[in-house]
């Protein structure tokens, strides 16, 4: 189980399985926020597929496939409100958590430092120092 903590309340990580979704939920995590678009995995592992297992556990599920083509304000505006601005805990995920780590710290911009949001990243294991100047003209 490859989660990684960005915040005491968002975690990112690499796909998930559907057969670990009691783990996830055993870990502390409230919701699953799949950043993958059905188009990357096999039907096993679709957002219906993994909403359904979710559920099971007892997880809220939520959908918001990002692509590079779709990473823009209004995704990631949407993102943030459905994952790092809840209550509880989301683990959000992608191919390997980049995208979903991207898309958090996107969010924050304007909200928090350029060195409090790449360390954050960094402290999750993601180097996104190629964000420092969009978030340095965004900071507060």
């Amino acid at each position: 189980m490859d989660i990684r903590q960005i915040t005491p309340t968002y975690y990112v990580a690499p796909q998930l399985s559907p057969e670990l979704m009691t783990a996830y939920k055993e870990a502390g995590i409230t919701r699953i926020l799949c950043n993958r678009p059905d188009e990357e995995v096999p039907p096993t592992h679709a957002a219906a597929a993994m909403q359904s297992a979710a559920e099971a556990a007892g997880l809220e599920f939520v959908a918001q496939p990002l692509t590079h083509a779709t990473l823009n304000e209004e995704t990631v505006a949407r993102n943030r409100q459905i994952g790092a601005d809840q209550d509880g805990v989301t683990l959000a995920y992608c191919a390997s958590g980049t995208r979903s780590c991207i898309a958090w710290a996107l969010g924050q911009a304007g909200e928090q430092s350029a060195d409090a949001i790449l360390a954050a990243a960094q402290a999750g294991g993601y180097n996104l120092d190629n964000l420092r100047p969009y978030l340095e003209q965004h900071a507060p």
